[in-house]
């Protein structure tokens, strides 16, 4: 039988990249879809702020859940079905979050829409794993940063989609064919296989593993630590307008977003070790100068600085993921996620209670630590 010729692996490895893309731009729109939906889910059930935030930890507590079936799935399965699945699930599970007004039941859709996406991020990370390690090439902070423009773009055309004043339902819809026809596009060249069949459905992170997904948490806690609380430093010790406080995480936001863009070339060009250190350190700079310097101009800077920092170092962390022995794939990149998401859910919340018991601006400068010890340890990456 003769050997396929460089061409056509040539072709196939290009589909699979596409492919690759396609589902991070659907994980970030769909997601980001979402948030526009939150304060019309609020008001439908009528809940408080405090009800509301337990509402939300469902999102957290689900995808956290389901992490582990997602790898366990993927190993056995292959990425195309578990992607296809769980987007599709999403997609219904969307529609709904746009309408449900029962409480309980709003409640239970939030959490199997938190175990969809899981699935989901679980799935497309395994694949970018498997189609970079094929490749033989830096591709990771380019399918990373599709998952950022997907996130622009649904959280974009679901508010411009409402204020023309169609119903959340049919925004919903709109956002939803748009995914639809993205995924019918991607399937054919999702990969029909995932990692090692072998290895149990969960095992505590050890080793390697562990440090990244120590390193994951430090990085997702400070991108949550911007988002829930950087309009709130900037109003209340900054002195900014409360209608132009999100303009904080929107500068993290675009400079991660062209930082991953751009990424591949530089991790290529830097090497991944260089890239965790010097991004970790970045990062901690752009903490001191929005700490440090009043105004919030210097403030905005800072975290612009902050979005360049952190932008291409989870993607190392990921491809370092593949390339380590110690644990199965299947199982070490949910539990590396998983951490990943724990610092969401988890971080924005200590800081709240640190800042309580002192000020935000003390909360705020233990990131500046964790953020320098994310670039001491970035030289154990090196092998």
């Amino acid at each position: 039988m003769n050997a396929p010729s460089p061409l056509l692996k040539l072709n196939a490895n290009h589909g699979e990249r596409v492919a690759t893309r396609i589902a991070f731009l659907i994980a970030g729109l769909v997601m980001s879809a979402w948030a526009p939906l939150v304060p019309l889910a609020k008001e439908r059930t009528g809940l408080d702020d405090g009800g509301l935030g337990l509402l939300l930890l469902g999102l957290g507590v689900g995808s956290i859940a389901a992490m582990p079936f997602a790898g366990y799935l993927t190993a056995r399965h292959g990425c195309r079905p578990v992607v296809i699945w769980s987007t599709v699930a999403l997609c219904a599970l969307l529609a709904l979050l746009s309408s449900v007004a029962w409480l309980p039941g709003l409640a239970l859709v939030v959490l199997a829409f938190g175990a969809s996406m899981g699935m989901l991020d679980c799935a497309m990370n395994i694949q970018s794993v498997i189609v970079e390690k094929n490749s033989g090439e830096v591709l990771q902070s380019g399918f990373h940063g599709l998952y950022s423009v997907g996130g622009i773009v649904g959280a974009g055309a679901m508010t411009v989609l409402l204020t023309l004043g169609l119903t959340p339902l049919l925004s919903v819809l709109c956002i939803v064919a748009t995914v639809l026809a993205a995924l019918y596009r991607a399937a054919p060249a999702l990969l029909p296989y995932g990692t090692e069949k072998e290895g149990p459905l969960f095992a505590v992170p050890r080793g390697i593993v562990l440090l990244l997904g120590s390193l994951c948490f430090i990085v997702f806690l400070t991108e949550g630590a911007i988002l829930d609380w950087s309009a709130i430093f900037l109003v209340s010790s900054r002195g900014m307008e409360a209608s132009y406080g999100g303009l904080g995480y929107a500068c993290f936001a675009a400079t991660m977003t062209v930082g991953r863009l751009t990424g591949d070339a530089i991790v290529t060009r830097l090497g991944g070790v260089r890239v965790v250190m010097l991004g970790g350190l970045c990062a901690a700079m752009g903490f001191v100068v929005s700490l440090g310097f009043d105004g919030w101009p210097a403030s905005l800077i800072g975290y612009a600085l902050v979005g360049v920092g952190c932008s291409n170092i989870v993607p190392v962390l990921f491809t370092a993921a593949g390339r380590q022995q110690r644990m199965p794939q299947g199982v070490a990149i949910p539990a590396i996620i998983s951490m990943g998401y724990a610092g969401i859910l988890l971080g924005p919340a200590f800081i709240g209670m640190v800042a309580h018991l002192s000020t935000l601006s003390f909360a705020l400068s233990g990131l500046v630590v964790l953020l320098i010890f994310v670039s001491a340890t970035a030289r154990l990456l090196r092998h």
